[in-house]
């Protein structure tokens, strides 16, 4: 059944006019409303500080923790894990051809030759560990040192 707004407003006058003119309560309530308006307000200014202290300490924490990740990061030596990788290529191409006859006879002097140059630029990288041109010239130095045991002992012509 549809209400219309003339029914509402007929009964909710009705409804009124029926009623008690002023219904008292039961007990005084005005003090509880009060202690119910004045101690939320107390309690939530103190439940309010505790998610402030909780976010500045994760903050600060997460701040510390970025810190210390930033400036004592492990010391990444560029140079020692290249030469470790280098020697274990260069170990492994002298072993694969140990038993191949070489085509020429100084072979040997000159990755000798390629080896002082290698132990010079470590010493400069001791000094700048870090510094790129050295590195590059390192890593020259060992590429230069494995084409050298291919090509004396695999030229390309031979295998073609």
């Amino acid at each position: 059944m549809k209400m219309s707004k003339p029914d509402f407003e007929t009964f909710l006058a009705e409804s009124l006019s029926n009623s008690e003119a002023h219904i008292a309560p039961e007990k005084e309530l005005w003090q509880g409303i009060e202690k119910a308006i004045s101690n939320p307000a107390v309690e939530q200014r103190q439940s309010s500080v505790w998610p402030k202290l909780v976010g500045i300490a994760a903050c600060s924490v997460a701040a510390l923790l970025s810190v210390q990740l930033v400036f004592t990061r492990p010391a990444h030596d560029t140079s020692v894990a290249m030469s470790d990788f280098f020697a274990e290529q260069k170990q492994t191409l002298l072993v694969q051809y140990q038993n191949q006859p070489a085509l020429t006879d100084n072979w040997q002097q000159q990755l000798a030759e390629l080896e002082d140059a290698e132990r010079a630029i470590k010493q400069a990288l001791e000094n700048e560990p870090e510094n790129s041109a050295l590195l590059k010239m390192l890593a020259q130095v060992y590429q230069q040192q494995l084409d050298l045991i291919n090509k004396v002992h695999a030229p390309k012509w031979q295998t073609i």
